[in-house]
């Protein structure tokens, strides 16, 4: 199909989101391009919600659910932001560009190409808790690019907010990252998302005139202090690629900021690859951001951010110009991915009842399509026919993509997580080190640092707080894996914790893997309640009656660290002979249901998890007992 031929079909065939009449823009002067950047569960989508509440994006009547960027089913679920958006909205005459980050390290990828299109961030802090970890994560990102930071101090109205030391440890914080003299004369703004109000000075709570106020301070800092983009409109065309997206019927849609020239329906472009090759092709649609739709405009000029249609090969990182001759534009090395694991076709005995997608093209389809739009996210063939390779920045990255892909009707196998280690110049093996940020109760303080030092860790600082204990260690990424669950459990809920990626180093020695062993099932069939009563006086069940079983299938944690082969399937053989009692009074406990991200942590490195859209179960490589017997006598000559 080539270029031109999406103008010959009717106009009912696109899609209702490019169905919107042409917006004309303003000049340069009057664009402001924002990106909003906070700690997990800090406020900042719902800031976003009210920025374009306020200002006129949704009509009066319009039925709006909360939390309105976070559109994926798992971003409302786990109150994070995984996929960054992009929304914008009118005040006063001047377009707001607003992008959406994610907050959690995983998706670091994500921020550090959003950044390169934007020139100002609203840091949003929690009015107790302070920065956070994640917040000098993507805000140390912010400062190198040279974005103008306000501070927006939200949850101001929680009864126990302390907005003047928050805003304290904010300076603190901006010091330590080496920020201009510029960007420490920052603005704050006291702010309550939920409530819908923002002031310039905080009275000390909150009274009828504050409730009253609106967002009107945070709109008119963000037009006084974030200065119009840095674009020359005289210049050639060219634009720096800083996220894609895919439609149907457009193809590969290219995201970012225009830094020079315009562009215009039906130009010729080209795309700079990095290595020096040149892709052609001609703009199909441009489109740009009104609330949180995507609008058709004829033309876009420099300042904007746009995406445009017309080139397929193109990917994030690369430069769209006018002409080959055009030196293509600098972009941000992204940090390497540090974990891989492996995707298998499922060929366990229950593979095929569940999903619709089962084969080795469908896996390889989606996680071509996945990284079209997730540049932090690789993947590569093995010489083994139906397996991948994938490596990602971390594992919840990972198992964020498996959870969507068992919600579109994928059967997959995957592996426990693995580190990806390099060779050093003289030959030696590095392992990646990440900064580990803990903060964690007074009375954990023990079994944490108990924890840590099992997993390598070595602790570089330590700060005694009010009822709490900050911890700051450098830790390797292998023995990160398992640790959030962990502190959860020490903490009992109550610990936070962050990582940044540091360093390679040198490998760290040993680090102790699961200290129990498996129950492993020997045989095909139902669990039935009389087996199951036998096996959980000496193990922890993950298997309830009823449930199909398959042998090779992992049902239960035994207390001892061997793995045992059992029979869950096993049942009482009647009698001639039977009393009143038999059989009955079986009480079983609560089999353990564990999390995606709680399974790949757990598993060895001879188990694989099975994740179907309505189960997840665990099981090992080699389902026949006598095989694995031989696989480990091989494995130990």
């Amino acid at each position: 199909m080539g270029n031109g031929s999406f103008f010959r079909f009717p106009l009912a065939f696109f899609p209702r989101r490019f169905r919107v009449p042409p917006t004309k823009f303003p000049p340069v002067d009057n664009i402001r391009n924002i990106a909003i950047i906070a700690h997990v569960d800090h406020g900042k989508t719902t800031l976003v919600d009210q920025l374009l509440r306020q200002s006129g994006t949704f009509r009066s009547n319009q039925v709006i659910e909360e939390r309105v960027m976070d559109s994926m089913d798992l971003e409302r679920e786990k109150g994070i932001t995984i996929r960054a958006k992009n929304a914008a909205f009118r005040y006063e005459g001047y377009h707001i560009n607003i992008v959406d980050t994610p907050g959690h390290a995983d998706f670091g990828g994500e921020v550090e190409r959003i950044l390169k299109m934007i020139d100002g961030v609203l840091l949003v802090v929690d009015a107790f808790d302070g920065p956070q970890a994640q917040t000098k994560f993507v805000l140390r990102k912010a400062l190198q690019v040279g974005a103008k930071p306000i501070v927006v101090i939200n949850k101001i109205d929680r009864e126990n907010a302390r907005p003047h030391k928050v805003l304290d440890m904010v300076f603190e914080l901006f010091l330590e990252l080496n920020a201009t003299d510029e960007q420490l004369d920052f603005p704050a703004i006291y702010a309550s998302a939920k409530e819908g109000f923002a002031v310039r000075e905080w009275p000390g709570g909150v009274t009828p005139e504050v409730r009253n106020a609106g967002m009107k301070a945070l709109y008119d800092t963000v037009l006084e202090k974030v200065p119009p983009p840095t674009a020359d409109s005289s210049r050639h065309f060219e634009m720096l690629v800083a996220n894609l997206d895919y439609s149907d019927y457009l193809g590969r849609i290219a995201i970012g900021k225009i830094t020079g020239g315009s562009i215009k329906n039906g130009d010729k472009i080209v795309c700079l690859k990095k290595g020096g090759h040149v892709a052609r092709g001609v703009v199909t649609k441009i489109l740009s951001y009104e609330g949180l739709k995507q609008v058709e405009i004829p033309s876009a000029a420099a300042g904007d951010i746009v995406a445009l249609a017309g080139i397929e090969e193109v990917f994030i990182g690369e430069t769209l110009a006018d002409q080959e001759d055009r030196a293509p534009l600098p972009f941000v090395d992204i940090d390497p991915p540090t974990i891989q694991m492996q995707f298998l076709v499922n060929d366990s005995p229950l593979a095929g009842r569940e999903g619709k997608f089962l084969t080795a093209r469908h896996l390889k389809d989606r996680l071509v399509r996945e990284t079209r739009t997730n540049v932090s996210l690789q993947f590569q063939e093995t010489d083994l026919a139906g397996v991948f390779q994938v490596s990602a920045r971390g594992e919840m990255q990972i198992a964020i993509l498996v959870e969507q892909m068992r919600r579109e009707g994928f059967e997959v196998m995957v592996s426990r997580p693995e580190v990806i280690f390099q060779k050093g110049p003289d030959g030696t093996v590095l392992e990646p080190i990440e900064i580990l940020y803990c903060e964690v109760p007074s009375e954990a303080l023990g079994d944490v640092l108990q924890n840590l030092a099992s997993r390598r860790a070595e602790i570089v600082n330590m700060e005694h707080l009010a009822k709490t204990v900050a911890l700051q260690a450098h830790i390797p990424t292998r023995g990160l894996i398992g640790f959030e669950t962990d502190m959860v459990n020490l903490t009992r809920g109550e610990g936070i914790m962050s990582h940044l990626f540091k360093e390679y180093g040198s490998m760290r020695g040993d680090i102790a893997s699961r200290p129990n062993g498996v129950l492993v099932s020997m045989e095909n069939g139902e669990s039935t309640s009389y087996a199951l009563d036998n096996l959980q006086q000496r193990a922890r069940l993950f298997v309830g009656p009823g449930e199909e079983i398959y042998a090779g299938m992992i049902v239960g944690e035994n207390a001892r660290p061997d793995d045992l082969d059992v029979n869950p399937c096993k049942a009482k053989h009647l009698t001639n002979i039977r009393s009143q009692g038999d059989g009955k009074g079986i009480v079983l406990d609560t089999p353990l249901k564990m999390s995606l991200e709680r399974a790949l942590e757990y598993i060895a490195p001879d188990e694989l998890v099975e994740a179907t859209p309505s189960h997840l179960r665990l099981r090992k490589k080699i389902l026949d007992s006598n095989k694995r017997r031989r696989a480990a006598s091989k494995a130990l000559a």
